[in-house]
């Protein structure tokens, strides 16, 4: 019966492991933090598999256990060590004929997101996947006019640090 478990758990998690990484690249700076989130959340999703009813679809419930996760370690971590991000100090070499304009938007809007709170970057993150306001209200455990009233707050927010 375990080793079906682990079959089928493998199966669910390689087909949406996707998500996991996308929920460290909204709440973490550096690929070693991110490395350690993806590892926590792994451990959690495995921990309450068993608990999986298939009420919803695995990939919903999963999305829920990730932010859980993700929210409560972060809220956790009081005493971090401030470390500069590797990605600002490396050094990079940029062709004459490379347009970074799409490469910069997006790091403006990560690092627009980091300012957010940890609901408002679920909320976001849970939009840019285009998921409906039905699942993004089961995933995060709130009411759909609440998701709708929340997304359009921390849009909001968003559009007012990008363009001050």
């Amino acid at each position: 019966m375990r080793k079906e478990l682990e079959k089928k758990f493998l199966d669910d998690f390689e087909t949406n492991q996707n998500i996991a990484h996308k929920i460290c690249r909204i709440y973490t700076t550096n690929q070693s933090a991110h490395n350690d989130l993806f590892q926590e959340i792994t451990i959690q999703v495995w921990k309450n598999y068993p608990k999986f009813r298939g009420d919803s679809k695995f990939s919903t419930w999963m999305y829920r256990v990730a932010l859980n996760t993700a929210i409560s370690l972060y809220r956790k971590s009081t005493r971090r060590v401030k470390t500069q991000d590797f990605d600002a100090v490396s050094f990079k070499i940029k062709a004459t004929d490379y347009d970074d304009t799409e490469e910069l938007q997006l790091k403006a809007l990560y690092k627009a997101i980091h300012l957010l709170n940890d609901i408002e970057k679920a909320l976001i993150f849970l939009y840019l996947e285009d998921k409906p306001y039905k699942e993004i209200s089961e995933t995060l455990g709130i009411s759909s006019v609440n998701a709708r009233v929340k997304m359009n707050r921390a849009k909001e927010k968003l559009k007012n640090i990008l363009n001050p």
